[in-house]
């Protein structure tokens, strides 16, 4: 017979000796083995103590709550498909609605510059016949009469004549100062309009050209 080690001889039946550990999870001195990293003890401790029916149910159930949960995921992709296709329609009306906008208010312009034309083309037909007229006959009437057609056109379209009355006093806004002369009229105010100006909605088209006084004539 071989003389056995001391270690070997203390070390118990069915137990391997290598790193002081047992094949049943216990050190050499009692104390419980470190498990591989990841392995949950608690979990290990379950198992070892439940019955393989509660084992069963419990998977069962975990399993039933997992499908679960996949069966609510797929109703809210579905959901979201469903809003992102909606989304879509709406982005898709909206740049509908703006084109037809446009195209309307291009319409309603094009009207609106159609009927001034039309009633600016009656103006200019009574100023061809008063200068059809013969040359021994006096147009004056006739000039008169088409220009208060033109002021009422203009009327009708919201435009105001801008005219200042001598000695008014000068509206940077509306009026444009040609020159300064002598004049009786007060230093500084209007002595005469050189060209009328016009307003259309509180909007200057153009601005009345005068002329100021100097107040030099007084």
């Amino acid at each position: 017979m071989t003389e056995q080690d001391p270690a070997d001889a203390d070390a118990p039946s069915g137990t391997e000796a290598t790193d002081g550990a047992t094949t049943d999870g216990q050190s050499t001195d009692g104390e419980a083995v470190e498990l591989d990293d990841g392995v949950d003890e608690d979990l290990v401790q379950r198992v070892e103590e439940s019955e393989p029916g509660d084992i069963a149910n419990e998977l069962a159930s975990l399993q039933t709550r997992v499908d679960g949960l996949d069966g609510k995921l797929e109703e809210r992709e579905e959901e979201i498909e469903e809003l992102e296709s909606k989304l879509k329609r709406k982005q898709a009306d909206f740049q509908n609605y703006k084109k037809r906008m446009e195209k309307r208010r291009e319409q309603e312009q094009q009207r609106a510059t159609e009927d001034l034309v039309s009633k600016l083309l009656d103006v200019r037909d009574n100023l061809m016949r008063a200068l059809d007229q013969d040359e021994d006959v006096d147009i004056r009437d006739g000039v008169e009469s088409t220009l208060r057609q033109f002021d009422d056109v203009l009327a009708q379209e919201n435009v105001d004549v801008i005219e200042p009355e001598p000695g008014t006093d000068v509206d940077p806004q509306h009026h444009q100062v040609l020159a300064t002369v002598d004049s009786d009229q007060p230093d500084g105010t209007i002595d005469d309009v050189h060209r009328p100006g016009y307003v259309m909605a509180e909007k200057v088209l153009q601005e009345a050209q005068v002329t100021v006084s100097d107040g030099a004539g007084e």
